[in-house]
This record gives structure tokens, sequence and C-alpha cells, in this order.
């Protein structure tokens, strides 16, 4: 993976993450079975690299690819309230944002304007401002 790409670990999108997994299968099955040649397992591992390098391409020069492979930021909290459509579309609950929450050191829904889950899985929150 790392010579077709330069994604670091944290940065892998489900594509990649896919890719990996099929990797592993590829080359163990190949490796294990004495009726599958070696030769076999790398054919189908480079196939697979080479799959995912066209496709990380193909995403990074369309955004209507982009989107589909990797849809964008979903608003979880808006004003302090929770927004239900989203969080049950994004098969959240209440407390895995409550969690984002207090590990940005905030003690109550309240003082939250957004909460906003990230294409990369994170939730980052913004505080009401201060007047």
């Amino acid at each position: 993976m790392k010579i077709l790409s330069r994604r670091q670990l944290g940065q892998l999108n489900a594509l990649d993450l896919l890719v990996m997994i099929l990797l592993g299968s590829a080359v163990e099955t190949a490796m294990v079975h004495g009726s599958t040649l070696l030769r076999a397992g790398f054919v189908s591992a480079s196939t697979l690299l080479v799959a995912n390098r066209l496709l990380s391409h193909v995403t990074s020069r369309s955004k209507r690819m982009r989107r589909f492979f990797s849809p964008g930021p979903v608003l979880l909290v808006h004003d302090g309230r929770f927004i239900e459509e989203h969080l049950n579309r994004m098969g959240l609950t209440h407390e895995d944002v409550l969690q984002a929450v207090r590990a940005r050191e905030h003690a109550d829904l309240a003082e939250i304007r957004f909460a906003i889950l990230e294409s990369d899985g994170e939730i980052n929150v913004v505080p009401m401002s201060r007047s």
C-alpha cells in the first residue's frame, strides 16, 4: 500500500481499508493453499493495488466520484439541539455526540453551536460564542 499511495494509516478511507483486507486475504490464500500458485497471489495483490490507485486518482479529479466514495460533513447538533434525522442516518446515538462534547471540555449541550461529523469520522464541536 505504501508503494502505490502516500496516505498515512489515519488517512485511510473506507475504500483503502477494504483493499487492505482483500489484499491480506488474497496473499494469505496464495501462500497457504498448495493448489494456488504464489504467482496468482501476486497477480491478485497487484491488481487490487493498481485498482485502488486508479480509483484514488479518479476520486481526486472528479467531484461527483469524491462525493460518492466520501460524503461530506454532517451537522449533528445545531444551537444546542440534536438533529435526530442526521443522527439516525449516521447511526449515532446522543451518547456518541455527548462523549465528543465532553472530550472538548464542554459540560452541556447548551454550550454547543454546532457538532459536525467530519468525513474522517471525527466529531468536531463549535461552542457558542461568548458575548
